[in-house]
């Protein structure tokens, strides 16, 4: 196939033309097959424009090389297949995948495509039941510790913003969206520079490919949570769960950022694990004009126009600071899986159109800092949740300040245009009492600098609520390139919790990568 780039188009300007553009350019070849492949958008220049690339196909590769060679902005690029070849070595049993996240959810779906009928075990809810149980907790304040925000069908992306950007370049992020698509999500997912399917249409698509799954000859449990690995002479045999022993030599383990219990079980295993750097910090909340004001200036109220997102990141104190998971529209959310403990996250429907946009400002919290051991590091997190939790007297309450009030370093909370979101109340609080002074003063720099950047985050009305940790794995469980935990035969471990990956797309990628691994090496039962 080839591929034209940088196409640029005034925003009122339709797809055919990019796709006129594109064929022009390339001589107007016969039998071509012409589909947009991104689109983003360019405000630097005064105007906003449409900048967009888009895919050729002819029925000759040979064809595609010769119209592509010598060419500013056209490539010629091999059309690659997915097709793991299955291998020699028979399974015993069916293998288990243990989360159904986005790492074990395209692990299992890929090794049911190819007939390995896998059994995937989820400690929470199915989907439907697990938004009823998330609904019952931001009115109650009820928390059921295995059906929430972390734990649950879909993991915690579920809700989220159900981004699909990443920083991998991996062919098989084409695999995912076109996975995701064929299943529901929006076909645009296919075309924007910065995809996303939205909390509430991910839902569905994640409903529908577990009953793929089921359809090839799967197996999904819910409610099934993983107590313990049943290993012999430093084998995988089985594992035990909630429900009861299951025998299998071949654990594909994706269970998230969050599930510490799973973590501490397999310190007893004699797996090597390691710590790894994560961020901790506080979710921002501003008008949503206000973003698009500082980000499209005088274009802020053309419906031709995106709803404005941002990614800021700078350096104070030897720490990096920065932006995560923008929700454009969105809320913030009571996302805790322990109880006594109040932890931030954002979440957004694929509309976008919530009065108020929302993002984490984190900073890095190095290895040095708990002593490169990954159970203290699990150990700061929970302090700093309960810490949160106790400042405003539980009830998974959040303690809240204002940018300015956080800026002079004091308590201060008064709630004018900018209204909190999150579900079960905010209560005035000093955040450096519960972040520490080192963490405050990077995140006080870190907003200075980003108010230079964009208007918005010089408002001082702008809300920040605490706290945020849970934005990636403290750990990392250490893997052969066969992708076999080390220290343990038969045990997989992959995606976000695993410390292979951060967010919705790479923790796919992960999955479909590892089972693939599974299958280049087992045929099936």
């Amino acid at each position: 196939m080839i591929i034209v780039s940088d196409i640029r188009l005034p925003l009122e300007s339709g797809e055919e033309e990019a796709k006129e553009i594109a064929r022009q350019k390339l001589g107007d070849p016969e039998n071509g097959s012409y589909q947009i492949r991104k689109k983003s958008y360019d405000l630097r220049r005064g105007n906003p424009s449409q900048i967009c690339s888009v895919v050729v196909k002819l029925d000759d590769e040979e064809q595609e090389k010769r119209l592509a060679e010598g060419k500013k902005n056209v490539v010629f690029a091999e059309r690659k297949r997915f097709a793991p070849k299955i291998g020699l070595e028979p399974l015993k049993h069916r293998p288990v995948v243990v989360g159904s996240g986005p790492a074990g959810l395209f692990a299992a779906y890929l090794l049911a495509q190819y007939g390995y009928r896998p059994i995937l075990l989820e400690r929470g809810a199915d989907v439907d039941s697990r938004v009823q149980a998330v609904d019952a907790f931001f009115e109650s304040g009820n928390l059921n510790k295995d059906t929430n925000i972390q734990f649950g069908e879909g993991g915690a992306g579920t809700f989220s913003d159900g981004k699909l950007v990443s920083r991998i370049h991996d062919d098989l992020c084409e695999y995912v969206l076109n996975t995701f698509y064929r299943y529901g999500a929006p076909e645009d997912i296919l075309v924007k520079a910065k995809p996303h399917i939205g909390t509430d249409e991910l839902r569905g698509v994640i409903k529908r490919m577990r009953q793929a799954i089921e359809t090839n000859g799967g197996e999904v449990h819910f409610f099934c949570r993983l107590d313990d690995l049943l290993v012999n002479q430093g084998k995988v045999v089985g594992v035990r769960s909630s429900m009861g022993d299951i025998a299998t030599d071949t654990v594909i383990l994706a269970v998230g950022h969050s599930a510490r219990d799973t973590f501490e079980m397999l310190s007893q295993k004699g797996l090597m694990i390691t710590s790894k750097p994560f961020s901790v910090g506080l979710r921002i909340e501003h008008l949503q004009k206000d973003v698009n004001a500082s980000l499209y200036g005088k274009h802020a109220e053309d419906p031709r126009l995106p709803v404005g997102e941002y990614n800021l990141s700078t350096r104070a104190g030897g720490r990096g600071v920065y932006t995560f998971c923008m929700c454009p529209g969105g809320q913030v959310v009571p996302a805790a899986s322990e109880s006594g403990g109040t932890v931030t996250n954002g979440m957004s429907n694929h509309a976008r159109n919530g009065k108020n946009a929302n993002s984490a400002v984190c900073v890095s919290v190095l290895e040095k800092d708990f002593g490169h051991n990954p159970y203290r590091a699990m150990e700061f997190q929970r302090n700093m949740e309960r810490a949160a939790y106790a400042a405003v007297g539980g009830e998974y309450r959040a303690p809240a300040s204002n940018v300015s009030s956080f800026l002079e370093g004091r308590k201060g909370l008064k709630i004018g245009r900018v209204e909190p979101t999150y579900a079960r109340g905010v209560v005035a609080y000093d955040l450096w009492r519960i972040l520490g002074e080192e963490y405050s003063r990077a995140i006080r720099d870190g907003l200075l600098e980003f108010g230079r950047k964009m208007k918005c985050f010089a408002d001082g009305e702008a809300i920040l609520t605490g706290v945020e940790t849970r934005t990636s794995s403290p750990l990392r469980i250490c893997r052969t390139e066969e992708r076999e935990a080390i220290g343990l035969q038969g045990l997989y471990p992959c995606g976000e919790g695993a410390g292979f990956a951060g967010g919705i797309m790479s923790a796919a990628v992960d999955g479909l990568r590892t089972a693939a691994a599974v299958i280049e090496k087992y045929r099936p039962e």
